[in-house]
């Protein structure tokens, strides 16, 4: 009876919100009840992170798994918010300013739980050549002729602007345009590249030099007693371009000599003389060629003249 009773006064107390003590609520004999422990947090794993290796501006995923609503990826000090997608994936924007070197990556959730960091290189921006303005030079261009473009981004005050592999003194512009003038080489196509460091190279892309002849011009000239002058102008004539006279070739090597009297005279790469000696003082027309030793030709053109 005595027993009954305690334990009605016992949990009239529990009822009144009394705190009661194991030893008062357990009877010999009775296990006491195990306390309340709160869920460990879900770690945050990642799992890959592609590309391994980026350079600034880029994007790069994570993928793994305990990420949550919304995360942070750093890079060192740096905070880089990301874009997370069921807790299973964060995609972020490498931010622009970034130094190129070495970084301990980690994924920061909100919660304040971080997950484990990883290496993460942070590439030196690379040079990008989109064009050259002009592709194609004469070979006897001069001065600003010989000046071109180099057009593209990522060109900083270190870049430097190589010609068939070797360096060139550059003009930096802006970053996106290098001015450099063409050396003197031979016709054909030769490799124009920048580089902003011996291992970060843009691609490279191709200069035309053009070595075919051109006609753009033949007026009469100087009149003698018995010959007169042709004055031919164009481009791309050389020491031993020959003019081929309704097919007959006059100068260069293999043409007609001074004692055949036909003469052709060589000034510059833009312009030649032709010492033409008429029958006749009446106009006709030929045909007129200038072809240069390595056997390039100049479109056929026709002349009306003694």
């Amino acid at each position: 009876m005595q027993s009954s009773l305690i334990k009605i006064f016992i949990g009239l107390l529990c009822t009144g919100l009394l705190v009661c003590e194991a030893s008062a609520a357990v009877r010999p004999g009775e296990a006491a009840s195990k306390p309340v422990v709160a869920a460990a947090p879900v770690p945050v794993t990642i799992l890959s992170i592609i590309p391994a290796q980026a350079e600034p501006g880029a994007k790069v995923t994570l993928a793994g798994s305990g990420f949550g609503d919304t995360a942070s990826v750093f890079l060192g000090s740096v905070e880089i918010p990301a874009l997370v997608s069921n807790g299973k994936q964060a995609e972020i924007t490498l931010p622009p300013q970034l130094e190129a070197g070495l970084y301990a990556l980690y994924l920061k959730r909100s919660d304040g739980t971080l997950g484990r960091s990883y290496n993460f290189t942070v590439l030196p921006v690379r040079p990008v050549l989109n064009s050259l303005q002009p592709a194609t030079i004469s070979f006897c261009a001069t001065g600003k002729e010989r000046e071109v473009y180099a057009r593209g981004s990522n060109f900083g005050d270190g870049s430097m602007l190589f010609f068939d592999g070797a360096a060139l003194t550059s003009s930096s512009l802006t970053p996106e345009a290098i001015s450099f003038i063409v050396p003197n080489v031979s016709g054909g196509l030769h490799h124009v590249q920048v580089k902003n460091s011996p291992e970060n190279s843009s691609m490279a892309l191709n200069l035309a030099i053009e070595t075919r002849p051109d006609i753009s011009q033949v007026t009469v000239g100087v009149e003698h007693v018995n010959y007169y002058e042709l004055l031919i102008t164009g481009r791309n004539f050389n020491q031993n371009s020959s003019v081929y006279v309704d097919g007959q070739q006059i100068g260069g090597r293999g043409g007609q000599d001074l004692a055949e009297r036909e003469k052709l005279i060589y000034i510059d790469c833009t312009k030649l003389i032709y010492q033409r000696h008429p029958y006749s003082s009446v106009n006709k027309d030929f045909r007129l060629q200038v072809v240069n030793p390595g056997g390039e030709g100049s479109p056929v053109i026709t002349v009306s003249a003694p």
